[in-house]
């Protein structure tokens, strides 16, 4: 399989199981693309953690750095991620242990950004001027899942008004595409007023993601998940009749303490890697064929 995805001998890759990572590769190649679905997350997963030495805005912090919110809303912004970021990432704490602490975090930011009275037409110009980066190689991964039909779920804790300027700036808002993320709802002004439905946060993007998507991802029982934080393992849950799932994980930062974890958890690891290289790699194996070259 080296000779049809070298990729995966990157130095950026980290495996728990090579023979198992194979293995799955192998069925979900076997089934070709009408069985597969791709499920993501965005921020720092799909988009990247740093270009250049500077770290990437988030959907949330595309808003912070532009003047449709105040420099008090930021300073308070500021002080939550301060706070909650570390108990986020910390390994020493269970999932069940942080969710009190997620939801607190990100009520406590949208009601932050309600205040601030944003208009609807204001996001796609602080999008554009944001420095938000799809990860290297993004128009082959898109364009792959595209011509092949193959769907993609993303699962944002972000804005998701935000998320899909992001992808329409750069051009791949395809129709294979399904955003589930916090949306803000407007006034007849066109002002943002609240969050309309369930909160989403770091560690529980599986619950209700999947309930409305049967028919548009019915009988691909395989997945390719991408994550950048322990919370994205289980987005997978609720996929009908799942035979084949190969997930893979972006560790961004804190290597050394987190590696352990991740490896531990992902199929994949891939350790401050900016591109798709792996998951474009894979992705056409699976969809060119057995005996045909990936390619890029």
């Amino acid at each position: 399989m080296l000779k049809m995805i070298p990729e995966l001998n990157k130095a950026t890759v980290r495996m728990r199981d090579r023979g198992q990572v194979e293995t799955i590769i192998r069925n979900m190649q076997r089934e070709g693309a009408s069985a597969l679905q791709v499920i993501s997350d965005f921020d720092m997963t799909l988009t990247r953690f740093a270009h250049k030495g500077k770290r990437c805005p988030t959907t949330h912090n595309i808003l912070h750095n532009t003047n449709l919110i105040s420099e008090e809303c930021k300073a308070k912004m500021s002080n939550l991620v301060a706070h909650y970021y570390p108990i986020e990432i910390d390994s020493s704490k269970s999932v069940e242990e942080k969710i009190p602490h997620m939801v607190e975090w990100w009520m406590r930011a949208h009601d932050l950004l309600i205040q601030q009275k944003i208009k609807k037409v204001q996001l796609a110009q602080a999008v554009k001027g944001s420095g938000a980066k799809l990860r290297e190689g993004y128009k082959s991964f898109f364009k792959v899942l595209k011509q092949n039909s193959v769907p993609l779920l993303i699962f944002s804790a972000g804005v998701g008004d935000i998320l899909e300027e992001v992808i329409i700036e750069h051009g791949v808002f395809d129709p294979n595409v399904r955003i589930f993320s916090n949306y803000m709802d407007y006034d007849e002004n066109g002002v943002a007023c609240t969050f309309k439905g369930e909160l989403i946060h770091s560690f529980n993007k599986k619950e209700g993601a999947l309930q409305n998507t049967h028919q548009f991802v019915h009988d691909r029982t395989n997945v390719l998940l991408l994550g950048d934080s322990l919370g994205d393992l289980d987005m997978a849950e609720g996929v009908q009749d799942l035979k084949n799932l190969l997930r893979i994980g972006y560790l961004n930062d804190k290597v050394e303490e987190r590696r352990e974890a991740y490896v531990s958890s992902y199929d994949i690891v891939l350790e401050e890697d900016e591109t798709l290289d792996v998951p474009n790699a894979i992705l056409n194996y699976i969809t060119a064929g057995e005996g045909t070259s990936p390619g890029q």
